[in-house]
């Protein structure tokens, strides 16, 4: 089922999510589910339980051939719950971001280049994976959502924030919402 998304301003955003106790189970399938529907009906990049009012430490990413994201990378699909992350290296990427809980906008954010994440599948079974570039990216604006973090927080420059349309104007790099 298509769930609405919330969006930034609604107080649900900024709390932080639980912990997933129990795997393998039928509330979690549907809940996995629904996020994907979602997520595929925005064409996101990925979607965190939060962001459909369900504070559990589950997210969920992947990238094949995305509208919103012309130019990137593939990431594999990936349902990741209770996550951890750890950086491998102090080297700092910048780049676009959007949100499907900020539409419309994009901000300029800068992210850890390369992470280790780890944590579960919906069945219990541990994740851990070593990442760079695009696909670390996503993990972490993903992973921010369970700690009531959303990217234009974590914005330097106001002046690389700002509605699409005027951002790039005719299109362009990051004009993908």
């Amino acid at each position: 089922m298509i769930r609405p998304v919330l969006r930034m301003g609604d107080p649900r955003l900024w709390q932080k999510a639980r912990p997933v106790e129990q795997f393998a189970t039928p509330e979690l399938y549907s809940l996995i589910a629904d996020m994907e529907e979602t997520m595929r009906h925005l064409d996101g990049a990925g979607l965190a339980a939060p962001q459909i009012g369900v504070d559990l430490r589950v997210v969920i990413f992947g990238v094949d051939c995305n509208a919103r994201y012309p130019d990137a990378e593939q990431v594999p699909w990936t349902v990741l719950i209770n996550p951890l992350l750890k950086p491998l290296s102090s080297d700092i990427e910048e780049g676009w971001e959007g949100c499907l809980s900020v539409p419309g906008l994009r901000g300029w954010v800068a992210r850890c280049s390369r992470l280790r994440y780890s944590g579960f599948d919906a069945f219990g079974r541990p994740i851990d994976r070593s990442v760079d570039g695009f696909h670390a990216r996503v993990v972490q604006h993903e992973c921010d959502h369970l700690d009531g973090i959303l990217y234009p927080m974590r914005i330097r420059d106001l002046t690389r924030f700002g509605f699409v349309e005027e951002l790039f104007p005719g299109g362009g790099a990051g004009a993908a919402e």
